[in-house]
């Protein structure tokens, strides 16, 4: 199909909430994807950090045929193995290096943001029952981003999107910065949802000491830590969830894109495990076979890589060469961000952050922006050196036309 008809089909069918880019893409491989003309582009996004096995996975496609032919769905008023098991190997995975071994529970969804409702609902009932009183503020952070729902959009730290859309639920309280938290605390205040590396935000990375010491703040308050790893998590920040790397334990975490490899999937993981009760909350399609027979295969092949140290090797070779991006082009970046690989190089202006991207688009490689003025990096997990090298000749090729 040419891309002018798919341009018209979605022009006359589609609701124009996108600013698509003019490509159509019809098949993949790896970290290359392949435009309806056959012209091959390099892939630094990932689906928005969903693809975390790039695109064809083998893997991922014998897992996909293998639960066609069996089971699809059954709805979540059965038992579905995939789903107990995947909830398992999660924890246990969250478990592995830790002296902390509470009980958790999964909740399985369809996307981050349906993860981030449920997390939101699980702390409005938490605040039910504790210390004798109604607690349900719950505190987010300037320019975090949990989601396009209702109650995620109003989580969400930035104005410009909550325009139109309102009245928006009450209880929804914003802190300037992690230390700024202590002083929003008050006595309806049930728990703090954050982003340890802010992904719309223009991926900036929270302190570690401020988390960490906000983290016993909480603790001690018996206020609920909540984490969005919408995008941080199922290993893109090096480890299997970000607040392993910074050495906490939340009480909730949510997680969703990369666990499925391009399959919906959200998931809620918390210690609260005796908050909620049949009936609480629900999903239809959520833990379905499909999905949760996926995500199972996209852990085992992203353990075994952290395991082997691919995925350390490829996370410091990808660093290393935005470091040479930096120090080459100082007239355009400021500053490397983020941790893993969700990354970013840090533009002098937004107007330059658009060019950059805009740039690289017409090179054939597949960059995001992130924030006022940051070009974001989501690379698949198991992207080859080969492909990182091309991806980079490409981007240098673009930023030729700043000279």
């Amino acid at each position: 199909m040419k891309f002018e008809d798919i341009q018209s089909l979605d022009n006359q069918y589609i609701f124009h909430t996108y600013p698509r880019s003019k490509v159509a893409f019809t098949k993949g491989n790896g970290a290359r994807l392949y435009d309806t003309t056959g012209q091959e582009y390099i892939d630094f996004g990932s689906g928005v950090g969903v693809c975390a096995l790039g695109h064809s996975h083998k893997k991922i496609a014998k897992a996909i045929k293998k639960s066609a032919q069996n089971l699809l769905h059954t709805s979540n008023l059965y038992y579905i193995a995939p789903q107990a098991k995947l909830a398992k190997r999660l924890i246990r995975y969250y478990h592995k290096g830790s002296s902390n071994k509470e009980e958790l529970r999964v909740f399985f969804a369809n996307s981050g943001a349906e993860a981030n409702e449920c997390a939101i609902k699980l702390a409005r009932k938490f605040g039910e029952h504790t210390n004798g009183s109604y607690r349900y503020k719950i505190i987010t952070l300037d320019s975090s981003f949990h989601g396009r729902t209702i109650a995620s959009l109003k989580a969400t730290g930035q104005d410009k999107m909550h325009k139109h859309f309102g009245p928006y639920p009450d209880g929804f309280v914003r802190a300037k910065s992690i230390s700024d938290i202590k002083n929003v605390i008050d006595s309806e205040t049930c728990a703090v949802l954050l982003e340890l590396i802010q992904g719309e935000g223009g991926i900036s990375s929270m302190d570690k000491r401020e988390v960490q010491e906000l983290a016993k703040l909480l603790k001690q308050k018996d206020i609920l830590l909540m984490v969005d790893e919408v995008q941080s998590g199922i290993y893109r920040s090096g480890e299997i969830f970000a607040s392993k790397v910074y050495g906490i334990n939340p009480d909730v975490i949510t997680t969703a894109k990369g666990l499925g490899g391009g399959v919906p999937i959200g998931a809620c993981i918390s210690n609260k495990i005796d908050v909620f009760a049949p009936g609480d909350h629900g999903s239809t399609f959520g833990g379905n076979f499909l999905a949760t027979s996926v995500g199972l295969k996209v852990l085992k092949v992203l353990e075994r890589m952290r395991k082997d140290g691919e995925l350390e090797y490829i996370i410091s070779y990808f660093h290393h060469k935005l470091e040479s991006l930096l120090h080459k082009y100082p007239k355009i970046f400021t500053n490397k961000v983020g941790i893993g690989l969700m990354c970013g190089l840090e533009t002098k202006d937004l107007s330059i952050q658009t060019k950059v991207i805009q740039s690289c688009f017409l090179s054939r490689v597949l960059i995001l922006k992130s924030g006022k003025n940051v070009v974001r990096f989501l690379p698949p997990l198991n992207i080859t050196k080969l492909e990182v090298d091309e991806g980079f000749y490409r981007i240098e090729k673009a930023l030729e036309t700043f000279r």
